[in-house]
């Protein structure tokens, strides 16, 4: 395959996707696309990317969006190692865990939103509050829905879909000093996934010379 992520060193879907790329052994072309300097809204970006967001992945002769959607056709492409569970019901646990993330964390909480949070006049301690909210209450949730089936991972002792989204959500929240003490099965399954080659290279520090701002 040939193919080319467009992302950005600091965006939780981007890193899901290049955890993904990872996993898969999927040799890749990296463009940065910088969210502070706007470049996700050029009109060749857009052209390809209506959304005019990142991640994208170019291949063949196709441009995927949306991190979720990206991962399952990786999936299709490269089916091992496995990320979503064969076993019906096991694949529908492991996607609530994916989506309490994807859903109802991360889209309150993005750089759109904390943008528009701040032409609203509202200030920076506030939107850090509010940021800091929304994490807490979605990672209640998912300790509660993990805890019951976790091992060394979030879902058993392997690496699932459901790992790709804790990871970066982990991240953020350790930038926004959000406490973890309450959450001992999501801090084991980031520290296991951490640990792997994998994840460790699609860290965003790893990435942050591609840009010069933000």
């Amino acid at each position: 395959m040939d193919v080319t992520l467009y992302d950005y060193w600091r965006s939780s879907a981007s890193y899901r996707v290049r955890i993904a790329l990872n996993l898969k052994g999927v040799a890749h072309a990296h463009v940065p696309v910088s969210l502070i300097d706007g470049a996700q809204t050029a009109a060749d970006y857009r052209a390809r990317n209506p959304q005019g967001l990142v991640p994208m992945l170019e291949a063949d002769g196709h441009n995927f969006t949306q991190s979720l959607a990206i991962i399952e056709w990786l999936e299709s492409q490269v089916p091992e190692p496995r990320l979503f569970p064969v076993d019906p019901a096991d694949r529908a646990h492991v996607m609530a865990m994916t989506l309490a993330i994807a859903c109802d964390i991360h889209p309150l909480n993005n750089l759109r939103v904390l943008k528009k949070l701040a032409q609203l006049g509202i200030e920076e301690e506030a939107r850090n509050d509010w940021y800091r909210h929304w994490v807490v209450e979605g990672f209640e949730a998912l300790e509660a829905l993990a805890a019951p089936r976790a091992g060394r991972f979030l879902f058993g002792d392997s690496v699932t879909v459901a790992d790709l989204f804790l990871v970066p959500q982990m991240y953020n929240a350790r930038r926004f000093s959000v406490s973890l003490e309450g959450y001992p099965t999501l801090v084991r399954a980031d520290e296991a996934a951490r640990a792997l080659d994998a994840f460790a290279a699609a860290d965003p520090q790893r990435l942050a010379p591609d840009t010069a701002s933000g």
